[in-house]
């Protein structure tokens, strides 16, 4: 039957019904949404529909990005990299598109798909991902905004996995200094950046010695 009418319609008419079941998914589509994901996996399906609907009419509507984002984010908690990843990717392809490659409204984006690459490890993807949302945030939102400090400690992360301890210790020290300031000494989310400072320390300190006993 939705075939039927489908063919009935002239293009304009198809393009702004495809619109507006973008718009309406990406209403009802959550984002970062917590374990089990009732909401998500409810949607998904919609979402997926609604992919193909983005890529046969070339929508670049900010709902469109917003909707792959949201729904490729899910696929990422749930481990479900390899459907993720072209949806993230095409999120950000669309911002990129519809404002330029360092607008800040794709800076989000940038960080959700080098956060896939991290969780994959694959760090040289992750990087300079990591990197450009970094520049983007201290330009437009400052060198002191808490989400400025939010990418600081994600490329911070990025080099202590891969055991470069020297290059996340000035992020970490940045990101600490950032989240004392706005939050106060005992916010979790300072809390969170003085574990991972003195982490690093203690992990920089074992290499040390470890290399002291060889001699």
């Amino acid at each position: 039957m939705q075939a039927v009418i489908k063919d009935e319609m002239d293009e304009e008419t198809q393009r702004h019904w495809a619109e507006r079941a973008v718009q309406a998914t990406s209403q009802v589509f959550p984002f970062d949404e917590p374990p089990p994901w009732h909401s998500s996996q409810r949607y998904l399906p919609q979402a997926l529909v609604c992919e193909e609907l983005i890529k046969e009419w070339n929508l670049t509507l900010d709902e469109a990005a917003t909707l792959l984002n949201n729904a490729g984010s899910y696929l990422r908690n749930r481990g479900q990299y390899r459907e993720a990843e072209p949806l993230l990717q095409y999120a950000l392809t669309i911002r990129e598109n519809r404002y330029g490659r360092d607008h800040p409204n794709t800076s989000s984006l940038l960080h959700n798909l080098a956060l896939l690459y991290n969780d994959q490890g694959k760090y040289e993807e992750a990087e300079p991902l990591y990197q450009r949302a970094l520049a983007i945030r201290e330009k437009v939102l400052g060198p002191e905004h808490p989400d400025t400090a939010l990418t600081l400690d994600n490329l911070a992360n990025l080099y202590a996995e891969q055991g470069k301890y020297e290059e996340p210790l000035p992020l970490y020290q940045r990101a600490l200094v950032i989240r004392e300031k706005v939050f106060g000494l005992d916010h979790p989310f300072t809390k969170r950046a003085r574990e991972d400072y003195t982490n690093l320390l203690q992990k920089m300190g074992q290499k040390t010695e470890g290399v002291d006993q060889q001699n």
